[in-house]
């Protein structure tokens, strides 16, 4: 049988590595720090306010748009960086920022179009790319004294007279990196230049740590008009599996997002909606509290992967932090990562599989620490064992 044309455009090897290391962390009962979801839950009166709408018959289709006291809700919660969207024309809920992202470059790419993605990149970006029909660029983030460095020059090198967006994730991940002020500066009027489309996936807008701050593309002058802003609840609210995300922007970009994605999901996630309205008007402060543990989870494990002889690079947000095998005496993180779960019981993911240059990455591991300190420490008695 002759293979659909549509598969290898796909390229779904990130998601056949997290396949195969989750197939190893069960069979081997390993510690799996690969997959970057929380082992515990959120908000209990949120959790109590999604299982109040099932017992009271919020069950069936919500409004295409999403039910308006969510969208009411993202669009006060985003006035916190200086940006007002109309809750009725401005803001689509999405099933998860994956579909977000998804229905926007469908909606707005087509054959014969570049899109320009930041790399290493989360693996749906690809895939989404694909799935329009548009061909990416990738321009790879720089090591910079510790830190990974959005490479402006190479960024503005890589646009050509078909680049029609930018598909941009801070807080980053795989590597953990939150963009400055002055790149996000610099992203901005590249866009303006070059009359781009800014995609922005911001789902880890709140995990970042000691003290930084959260830039978005659509709050810099001349970017408002021209930016979807996508965020979800599921990295906010520790709840992954509900599935709610949404987009923010202007009216007519929004419009074409909605188009595509009714024909995708068409709704979603019915009795969670007013349960993330009702967080996000009143958990922040747990929400807080979630960034400072995460902050020391962080520390607690950058410490202890140190300890066990890796090189970490610092991790500014997100869930994640990228460490050096070499120090080790390994090479290749994907063939480590391979042997880890059977070898000594924890699993990670190479940070090569989310590149179009893996030779560039492949002595990059990452790991996450959106676990429980016990999770946390098994782990690391365990990775001491390769020294």
């Amino acid at each position: 049988m002759r293979t659909p044309a549509l598969v290898p455009r796909l390229r779904p090897f990130t998601s056949t590595i997290f396949a195969e290391m989750t197939a190893l962390a069960t069979r081997t009962g390993a510690v799996n720090l690969g997959q970057g979801f929380p082992d515990t839950d959120g908000p209990a009166e949120m959790l109590a306010t999604a299982q109040r709408a099932i017992a009271d018959g919020v069950n069936q289709y919500p409004p295409g748009p999403g039910r308006p006291e969510l969208r009411q809700a993202i669009a006060e919660h985003r006035t916190r960086y200086g940006t007002e969207y109309d809750p009725d024309s401005q803001v689509l809920v999405t099933v998860g920022a994956t579909e977000a992202i998804a229905a926007s470059l469908l909606a707005l790419v087509e054959p014969g179009d570049e899109v320009l993605l930041v790399e290493p990149y989360y693996d749906s970006y690809a895939a989404s790319v694909a799935l329009a029909g548009a061909t990416r660029k990738v321009v790879s983030l720089v090591e910079d004294g510790g830190r990974f460095a959005l490479d402006v020059d190479a960024l503005r090198a890589a646009v050509t007279p078909r680049t029609k967006a930018l598909l941009l994730n801070s807080p980053h991940n795989p590597s953990g990196t939150v963009f400055t002020r002055q790149e996000m500066e610099e992203v901005a009027r590249l866009c303006q230049e070059h009359d781009l489309i800014a995609i922005t996936d911001e789902v880890y807008e709140h995990l970042i740590f000691d003290g930084r701050e959260h830039v978005t593309l659509s709050a810099l002058p001349g970017m408002y008009e021209r930016t979807l802003a996508i965020s979800s609840s599921g990295k906010t609210f520790n709840s992954t599996g509900w599935k709610i995300g949404w987009v923010c922007g202007p009216a007519e970009l929004v419009a074409a997002v909605r188009a595509a994605k009714q024909f995708l999901t068409f709704v979603g996630g019915a009795p969670f909606q007013p349960a993330v309205a009702y967080a996000l008007r009143n958990e922040m402060a747990w929400v807080n509290q979630l960034r400072d543990d995460l902050q020391r989870k962080r520390d607690r494990l950058s410490a202890g992967l140190a300890d066990a002889g890796f090189e970490v690079r610092s991790a500014a947000g997100t869930y994640f932090v990228c460490a050096d095998v070499r120090p080790l005496g390994f090479a290749d993180g994907a063939e480590l990562c391979r042997q880890l779960p059977e070898r000594i019981g924890v699993a990670g993911v190479p940070v090569q599989v989310f590149t179009d240059h893996p030779e560039q990455w492949q002595h990059l591991v990452r790991f996450a620490f959106c676990k429980r300190d016990e999770v946390i420490d098994e782990a690391i008695a365990r990775l001491r064992k390769l020294g």
